[in-house]
């Protein structure tokens, strides 16, 4: 607030920002996905979203002089009355209990090049390729998702800590992998491509939050995901050595 009453904007900017990645950070601490599948940790979990929701709140006040249209988004999202700045003097403004609301996007996406063409007052010509958009698409490609659609998915960073052949299918591998604090074993049909020695100790990306289904009679609980090009088949990682459970957004 000092930085705000010196009129220092880009200080007080940063400030408020701090405090939102420490809330980010409190997220990987607390780890709420996982405190929400123990039952004898509902208490502590209420807890956790009750600091975010109150951290996202003194952020949104913080930054309603700067951002007030859509800071009075995010009070309607967490369903919040209390705007004002004598409201930060406590952290317990949040009603305990409360609901929030179907959340919505805040900033759309910029077509940078279109802003710039319409505040010059340019309009932009067809190019000749964009008529062979139709012939030119991907017969791989499939039908568009929403971005909710795609936030339905819980991707993860995992360990490969063993592998072996699945005893019934060729073309399976049995994989026990460390995600986090957790273990998961996942089948997966990457044989033909990999020795079970190969891949121990390699870290993947895999669909954590999958159904778990059996496949020939041992249960597979998610799976890795890979690239595959003809008769090419990679699996898929990051190009920087992360913590296993780290999550891919």
């Amino acid at each position: 607030m000092t930085k705000m009453d010196s009129l220092k904007v880009s200080d007080s900017m940063d400030e408020i920002f701090k405090l939102l990645r420490r809330s980010n950070k409190y997220i990987d601490e607390t780890t709420p996905w996982i405190l929400g599948k123990d039952e004898n940790k509902k208490d502590r979990l209420a807890t956790v979203l009750y600091n975010l929701l109150e951290s996202i709140r003194f952020a949104a006040v913080m930054l309603s002089p700067y951002l007030p249209e859509t800071t009075e988004k995010i009070f309607r999202q967490i369903n919040s009355d209390l705007t004002t700045w004598e409201s930060l003097k406590t952290f317990n403004g949040t009603i305990v209990g409360g609901k929030v609301n179907k959340p919505e996007i805040l900033f759309g996406r910029i077509d940078t090049k279109k802003k710039l063409m319409e505040l010059s007052g340019e309009k932009e010509e067809p190019k000749a390729e964009d008529k062979k958009t139709e012939i030119a698409k991907d017969k791989n490609a499939k039908a568009e998702i929403s971005i909710d659609d795609f936030a339905k998915l819980d991707l993860r960073l995992a360990e490969i800590v063993t592998c072996k052949p699945h005893p019934d299918a060729d073309r399976l591998l049995v994989l026990q992998l460390k995600v986090g604090d957790e273990k998961r074993q996942v089948v997966s049909g990457i044989a033909k491509w990999y020795k079970p020695e190969e891949l121990i100790g390699k870290k993947v990306v895999m669909v954590y939050n999958l159904a778990p289904v059996e496949l020939r009679g041992i249960e597979s609980q998610g799976m890795v995901l890979a690239a595959s090009k003809g008769k090419k088949l990679s699996l898929v990682s990051t190009l920087e050595d992360l913590k296993d459970g780290s999550i891919i957004t």
